[in-house]
């Protein structure tokens, strides 16, 4: 670790103390430490897959800062996680032993226009999330829900936080924290579900599904090497999960049976592909870095294929939503939800569970469940010195 970074890490754990020492009373137990963090940072980059509440701040219909989400997070109330309680970054953080990761865009605002300082920097040093709800690579993906911040704006912030982190800590230190942090990355799914499946701009008409996923591919590819310019290495990059398979589709498409629409897991597998493929092509231009890509995907239908293994009551059902599979409509009332979101796979028409995101969580840290991750998964990675 730099010594100036160092510094700043022994100055901002003192100033924790002290504060800490000087509201507690004299009969109050200590605080349980806080394991040593495996890395100085968590950064998340995505859509809701990701998103701890960037959209709170923003002019859009996706939203969950309202009940009945987050009933069955830490703090029982709803913080702009697509979920009932945790979702996957939220026990990740909590492997790393980091804390829960704020949203980019709340550090901003309590930044303001003080300057860049150690005090302005204290809410980024161990991670920032910018992820946003709706956002896709295609910048334009998810706009008919209103604002967001696409993947190009997301990437634009993260070169503005290592600026920043430059400024108040130095170039050497700021490069050192990039280096050594790990980088969560988690989007796609929009740029089907609001881009090319409701053939926005007759795009079905100009792309072939292979075409339209080369395109995305291909942006991705820019933003990771525009990230590895500012020093990021480590990696993991999530692929989407079996979008065919959600409430909304089928309801949409009038699944019987609850049987998946194989139309679109199938293109939704062939983006996976080239992904993967991307990555591994990166790493080897790139061999001082590591990107290893996690298949969602995969993850998801060993549970949907495994559901009485792992608890689960339903594979199809909504546990908050409208009408067959309740696919229908978003939860939006308290009233719609069921009373055991543990026992169902999805959470509302597009979301699953924290019961399901501590699972693919689980798998993305270590396999423990299922293998997701190549070449290594977060435990391996974090090891790695590039």
């Amino acid at each position: 670790m730099a010594p100036l970074l160092a510094l700043l890490f022994l100055f901002l754990s003192g100033a924790r103390r002290c504060s800490a020492a000087a509201t507690a009373s004299p009969s109050s137990p200590p605080p349980p430490p806080r394991p040593t963090p495996l890395v100085p940072a968590l950064f998340v980059i995505g859509d809701s897959t990701a998103d701890v509440g960037t959209n709170n701040y923003l002019g859009t219909l996706a939203r969950a800062d309202r009940e009945p989400y987050g009933r069955d997070f830490d703090t029982h109330r709803p913080t702009g996680r697509f979920s009932n309680g945790r979702i996957p970054v939220d026990y990740l953080a909590e492997r790393l032993g980091l804390p829960f990761v704020p949203p980019y865009l709340e550090q901003n605002m309590r930044a303001g226009a003080a300057g860049v300082g150690v005090a302005q920097i204290d809410g980024m040093i161990q991670g920032v999330n910018y992820a946003s709800a709706a956002a896709g690579i295609i910048s334009s993906s998810g706009s008919d829900l209103g604002m967001h911040v696409s993947l190009t704006q997301q990437v634009q912030q993260v070169e503005d936080t290592y600026e920043q982190l430059s400024l108040a800590l130095g170039e050497a230190a700021a490069a050192n924290l990039f280096q050594r942090s790990v980088f969560f990355v988690s989007i796609g799914s929009n740029d089907f579900i609001h881009y090319y499946l409701r053939n926005v701009s007759g795009v079905q008409m100009r792309y072939l599904p292979w075409e339209f996923n080369q395109l995305l591919v291909s942006t991705m590819r820019q933003e990771i090497k525009n990230l590895y310019n500012i020093n990021v290495r480590k990696v993991i990059l999530m692929g989407l999960p079996p979008v065919g398979c959600a409430p909304h589709f089928l309801e949409e498409y009038g699944s019987q049976s609850g049987e998946c629409i194989d139309y679109i897991n199938n293109v939704v597998i062939e983006f996976n592909y080239a992904l993967r493929h991307m990555s591994g092509e990166f790493n080897s231009q790139h061999p001082d870095s590591m990107i290893s890509y996690c298949d969602t995907f995969e993850g998801s239908v060993d549970i949907l294929n495994n559901r009485e293994r792992y608890g689960f009551v339903t594979t199809t059902d909504a546990c908050c939503g409208l009408g067959k599979y309740g696919g229908l409509l978003m939860c939006v009332l308290p009233q719609m939800a069921c009373s055991d979101a543990s026992s169902h796979v999805w959470w509302d028409e597009f979301h699953p569970t924290d019961a399901v995101n501590h699972i693919l969580a689980d798998n993305v840290w270590s396999g423990q469940h299922t293998k997701m991750c190549y070449p290594l998964d977060l435990q391996h990675m974090v090891k790695l010195k590039l």
